[in-house]
């Protein structure tokens, strides 16, 4: 895996993958009025919540589990001084289909938080991360 990262001005960096697909990165605060994109730590919580949702997903999907949609929140707290990690990272997973099994869905996100999610497992190692999830029957 190959990252690169071009400054294009300011605090923005434009982050281009090896198929080249890219995301935009900017570090200006909002009241600044020039924010063109996420700020890497953004971008680390978006991770978390791609790659534990996958997982999530995959395995409901390899239980039977009809899911329709999934929908994670992910709420980091930082530390006061710098360097301005993570200290505490709740994820909540709303998970929607027909007929779905909350002990099933509860067990895929015990599975993603505890096996699967790189980036989660990886975090863990600095932050605490909790885990919460509900079921919503689909429409």
């Amino acid at each position: 895996m190959k990252i690169t990262s071009q400054w294009v001005d300011g605090r923005c960096f434009v982050a281009t993958n090896a198929s080249g697909q890219s995301v935009i990165m900017d570090g200006a605060p909002a009241a600044e009025g020039n924010k063109r994109g996420v700020s890497p730590m953004e971008m680390l919580l978006m991770g978390i919540a791609g790659c534990s949702s996958i997982d999530v997903v995959d395995i409901a999907k390899k239980q039977r589990q009809d899911v329709l949609d999934c929908i994670a929140t992910v709420e980091g707290k930082r530390a006061d001084s710098v360097p301005k990690v993570f200290t505490d990272i709740h994820i909540h997973f709303k998970v929607v289909g027909r007929g779905l099994n909350p002990e099933a869905i509860g067990k895929a996100v015990q599975l993603s938080a505890e096996k699967y999610c790189s980036a989660s497992i990886m975090l863990g190692k600095s932050a605490n991360i909790s885990h919460s999830f509900e079921v919503a029957e689909a429409e």
